[in-house]
């Protein structure tokens, strides 16, 4: 066999072989005894830091010149929409998902919802509530995930989100719109609510990593330990 021939063979035997291979990564429902629970807050003190945004074009849809928060605050210093998950967790409670597709609109050239978590290998509904064209662009790091133009009102289109992190969601004909999807990996996932606390329920006895995630600071890692039938508590403070 000369070796071109060899490299053509072992090129098929990998495929064949790792294609046979179940993804290493993929979460595993099941039952979850002793469980325990993760609670805290997210919390800022200080002066909120602000973004000016300057609309360029369709002023009558998307309005004037304005600030907008970087970190939005509820009640007793509480920041809603961070999101708070717990890093490659292989396996525990059975994931309830979502019935439908969990909906992207651009609504006065604004997203909404500005913050999401949506499980992997769902669809996103992209919707247009504006007399005006979007062309909503969301990236995961540089990777394009999903690009879609959208010129007409009331015009909805579904993508699928294949790949876990953090998606950053942009307008093409409107530089200033922003917008955040999470794609969880696993079930063990809360946002933050008016006051800035979450849960996270049913989680097996074990040492993980926590990550909070929030627009101004991005991603934070922090270790927690949860023990059987017990709740830990755990508070974390956006860093100014």
């Amino acid at each position: 066999m000369n070796k071109l021939l060899r490299g053509f063979a072992v090129s098929f035997l990998c495929v064949v072989f790792f294609a046979g291979v179940p993804a290493a990564d993929a979460y595993e429902e099941g039952a979850v005894s002793n469980s325990g629970t993760i609670k805290g807050k997210v919390s800022f003190h200080g002066e909120i830091p602000m973004r000016k945004v300057i609309p360029t074009k369709d002023t009558e849809v998307c309005g004037g010149i304005r600030e907008d928060p970087l970190i939005a605050m509820g009640s007793g210093n509480g920041v809603t929409d961070a999101i708070v998950y717990i890093k490659e967790m292989q396996k525990g409670k059975k994931w309830v998902k979502p019935a439908k597709s969990p909906v992207l609109d651009n609504k006065n050239c604004r997203f909404h919802p500005p913050v999401q978590v949506i499980p992997v290998g769902m669809n996103v509904a992209i919707h247009n509530s504006d007399p005006v064209l979007h062309n909503t662009h969301g990236f995961l790091i540089k990777s394009t995930m999903f690009n879609v133009a959208m010129p007409k009102q009331g015009m909805q289109v579904e993508r699928p989100l294949a790949r876990p992190g953090i998606i950053r969601v942009e307008c093409d004909s409107h530089g200033w719109m922003r917008g955040w999807i999470y794609v969880a990996d696993n079930p063990y996932y809360a946002m933050t609510g008016k006051d800035g606390t979450f849960t996270i329920s049913d989680v097996p006895p074990g040492n993980y990593t926590l990550v909070i995630w929030q627009e101004y600071m991005g991603s934070k890692e922090m270790p927690v330990t949860v023990k059987a039938r017990e709740t830990v508590n755990v508070p974390f403070e956006v860093p100014k």
